[in-house]
């Protein structure tokens, strides 16, 4: 099993496949990387050789992907916070951040486990 930048590669699919395994990069960035690399993209991950591999290795180095990505876009979500625009303030609420609609969605992956309602303090029923 190959490993580059951290990830486990894997095995059994094809390489253009396997590189989107990586946070931050998918089928388009993949595609690049494998062409810059001079690899076919119809390779199986566990068929590359060690020259493919490095090579593969330097053309992702040359990307912004997995830990240092994931730490910019902390970076820009607590700077929109700190400036308190509306996106910063949607984040600090933990409500959607892009113009859904929350009263009748949004009950899963921004507002809580499973639909569960924010508690108000008070609430006459």
């Amino acid at each position: 099993m190959a490993r580059i930048k951290g990830v486990d590669i894997p095995n059994d699919k094809r390489i253009e496949i396997s590189l989107t395994y990586i946070y931050g990069i998918g089928r388009q960035l993949s595609k690049k990387i494998l062409s810059d690399a001079k690899v076919n993209l119809d390779t199986k991950a566990k068929d590359l050789t060690d020259d493919e591999l490095t090579r593969i290795r330097k053309e992702v180095d040359k990307h912004l992907v997995e830990g240092d990505l994931r730490r910019e876009v902390n970076m820009n979500i607590k700077t929109k916070m700190e400036i308190n625009s509306y996106q910063g303030t949607r984040h600090k609420k933990n409500l959607p951040v892009r113009g859904q609609r929350t009263n009748r969605n949004a009950r899963t992956h921004k507002r809580g486990s499973a639909g569960k309602g924010k508690v108000v303090a008070n609430k006459k029923k």
